[in-house]
């Protein structure tokens, strides 16, 4: 408690990041917190489509993370929540204090969706499935070494095909981690089932 009250007194309200690789059950996560009324930094450039359609949640400044000099408006996200893909966790500024809900998934899921995701813009992937595997493994180890070692940083993980099938376990389990007072019964109403389509076998 005492950390907590100091890393407030340093940083402020905290960030709070909606993370995970692509696909994992960010936009969803991001549907949640925002049919409870928690202001989301969107830009609403990237519009809903068939791959995802209750929208994708992003703000496409943090695209460009990696190669800002000025990451100054991060600190305007302080007390909302915010999507930011996993690879670019460690691209965020220091002067803020993170609190990142972190969505887990199957990778053969993952790798399913994204492939789906392709081939309806014509594109393929030239690594092979074991390798993007790999790939995903040493990157997830990265991520929780971060969290790990980062003191500005606190993650709870959260596995998307649990929000499925107990929506109301993990949403309460999100509202307690960030210590707000979200509508529980809201955040469970806006976890569609049907969007998951892509099943490991």
């Amino acid at each position: 408690m005492l950390k907590n009250l100091l890393q407030r007194m340093r940083y402020g309200d905290p960030v709070i990041l909606v993370s995970g690789l692509p696909r994992s059950g960010t936009s969803m996560t991001m549907k949640m917190l925002e049919a409870v009324g928690l202001a989301t930094v969107v830009d609403g450039v990237r519009e809903a489509d068939e791959d995802n359609p209750k929208g994708y949640f992003e703000d496409e400044r943090v695209k460009d993370l990696h190669k800002m000099e000025d990451k100054g408006w991060v600190r305007e996200a302080r007390g909302k929540a915010i999507k930011v893909i996993s690879y670019l966790l460690k691209e965020l500024p220091d002067d803020n204090l993170y609190k990142v809900i972190f969505m887990r998934r199957n990778l053969k899921e993952v790798l399913a969706s994204q492939k789906k995701m392709l081939d309806r813009r014509g594109e393929k992937s030239e690594t092979s499935d074991e390798r993007m595997i790999e790939i995903y493994e040493d990157h997830l180890w990265k991520v929780n070494y971060l969290f790990k070692h980062k003191s500005n940083f606190e993650a709870i993980d959260v596995e998307y095909t649990a929000v499925i099938k107990d929506p109301r376990t993990q949403a309460t389990r999100i509202r307690d981690f960030l210590g707000l007072n979200l509508d529980v019964d809201k955040m469970v109403a806006a976890v569609d089932p049907n969007l998951y389509r892509n099943r490991a076998s």
